[in-house]
This record gives C-alpha cells, structure tokens and sequence, in this order.
C-alpha cells in the first residue's frame, strides 16, 4: 500500500510540473485554443492523454515495445496542435522560425523514435521495465514520465511556435540552428557506429570505444543535449516574462539523461559487465563521459 501510495503521489508531481510549466509558457497568449485553454496547456494534455491511451494495452500485455514509438507520437501531436492554432485559429501563416523548429523536432522525434522501435523488436524487451510493467502503478508511472518528458523537452520549441515570429536575422536563433545541426549530427553518427559495432559477431560482449566513442563514453547523449540547447537558442529571443520558464527542457534533458536514467544506469551496467577488465578501465579513465575533451579531476 505504501509503494500503491508512492507512486500516485508521483505521477501527481509530474503532472503539477507539467501543469505550471504549461501555464507559464500560456503568458501573452491572447486567443485560447479551446475555450479558456491556451494552446501550450492543451499541447500538455494531449502528451499525457496519448501515453495514457496506450499505456493501458501496453500494460494488459505487459508489455513496453511501444513505450518510445508513443513519445513520438505525442511529440508530432504536440507539433501539429501548436501549428494548426496558428494556421487554423488565427488564420495566420506559420513564420520560418515556426517552420525550422517544426522540422528540428519532428526528424528528431521521428529518427529517435523509430531508431529505438526497430531495437526493442530486435531485442524482444527493454530490461529497464522488466520489474515495474507487472505493476499498475509503477508502470503507469513510467508513462506518464514519459508524457512530461515529451511537453517538457519541447515546451520551449511549442512556445516559440506558437508566439509565431520570425528569424530576422538574429544572431541568437542563427546560433541556435548551428548548435541544433551539430547536435543532432552527432546523435546520428554515434548511433549508427554503435548499431554497426553491435551488428558485427566479433564484438559480441564487447564496448565500443572508436569513432566519437572515443572522445566521449556516450557522445549520443552529448549530442542530444547539444541539439535541445539549440532548440532553446532558436526560441530564446521571442520568449518574455515567465515563458522563459519554458527554458528548462534543454536543463530538464540534461538532469534526466545525467542524473536520472540514462548515464547513470549505462555506466552502472557497464561496470558490472567489465569493471574487471584493465582496457575497459583504461577507456574509462581516459575518456571523459559526456563532455569531449573535459575529464573528470581525480582527487589527489
């Protein structure tokens, strides 16, 4: 009863934080998208509703192959009800910098999601959910973290989509787009060189450490968390007042993906699979990892 009460409580914290989040981006929005709901709060919505829709028969059959096809799937829902406020409500024309964060995040989301579908139906499981999909509530936990992953990582780009304004030719945005290139780049390119490394029989229960996994132990993560800082840029010079709340997604992906799930469990697996071995050690001492080129002091 305590875990059953533990957990509720939880997934109330999350939906508070997406709540406030929601309402301080909603500051300046003049035409509400239905009724009294400003399009950011309802682009919210519809990321917990999605994830909750298919949690149930995810749950029913235990399992979690469609967990991250369903983070697309809100991102691009999320997308679509911010542009088509525009277009349709207002009657306006979406402006270029509406346009390039439509596209950033939409082949993000799109590339990301189906890159991890094809692997957990090539895996058959994802070992993180092994323990929590038998249980209603952690389960229903995980979903709906994932759904404040969804609105919190884009609430930034949603915000800027919907303020509507152009680039004109500002300096901050102009950087933006590089850092959102070169981040998303990376991604790529760290993802596919681990997918190949795993693809070879010869590196069966072995770590990859060449290509850019030799400047960083998950250089993949260091992209996202470049290219999301990027999206931030790109939005920063149209937010005002408490929308710029909306600028912890870029913070958000960097504590969810360093602090809470990501780093930490890859780094605590890694361990327990090779701590014993010297050139696994070596790898790890020599290479920092997130950053390129910033080790970790060791202590004297």
């Amino acid at each position: 009863m305590k875990k059953l009460l533990k957990n509720y409580f939880t997934i109330l914290i999350i939906i508070t934080i997406g709540v406030l989040i929601a309402l301080a981006g909603s500051q300046g929005e003049e035409n509400n998208y239905y009724g009294s709901i400003p399009p950011l709060v309802f682009c919210m919505i519809i990321s917990f509703v999605i994830h909750w829709v298919i949690f149930i028969p995810s749950y029913i059959a235990r399992s979690e192959k469609f967990y991250d096809i369903t983070g697309t799937l809100a991102y691009i829902s999320t997308i679509v009800v911010a542009s088509s406020h525009i277009v349709l409500n207002l009657g306006s024309n979406l402006t270029d910098r509406s346009i390039l964060l439509i596209i950033f995040v939409s082949i993000w989301s799109l590339r990301l999601g189906i890159f991890l579908f094809s692997r957990i139906v090539k895996a058959g499981e994802d070992k993180r959910f092994r323990d929590i999909k038998i249980s209603f509530s952690s389960f229903l936990v995980a979903w709906t973290l994932s759904g404040l992953w969804v609105f919190l990582t884009s609430a930034n780009a949603l915000t800027a989509i919907i303020n509507n304004q152009p680039l004109s030719g500002n300096l901050v945005s102009y950087f933006g787009i590089g850092l959102w290139l070169s981040g998303f780049l990376i991604e790529v390119v760290a993802d596919l060189q681990k997918k190949r490394f795993r693809a070879d029989p010869r590196n069966q229960g072995e770590f990859i450490s060449h290509g850019l996994w030799n400047f960083s132990r998950h250089p993949n993560y260091f992209g996202e968390i470049i290219l999301w800082f990027g999206i931030a840029f790109i939005a920063l010079p149209i937010l005002s007042g408490w929308q710029f709340a909306t600028l912890i997604s870029p913070l958000f992906v960097f504590l969810l993906l360093t602090r809470i799930s990501g780093i930490n469990l890859l780094e605590t697996k890694a361990d327990e699979i090779w701590g014993q071995r010297k050139d696994y050690n070596d790898y790890k001492n020599n290479t920092p990892v997130l950053f390129p080129f910033i080790k970790k002091v060791k202590k004297s």
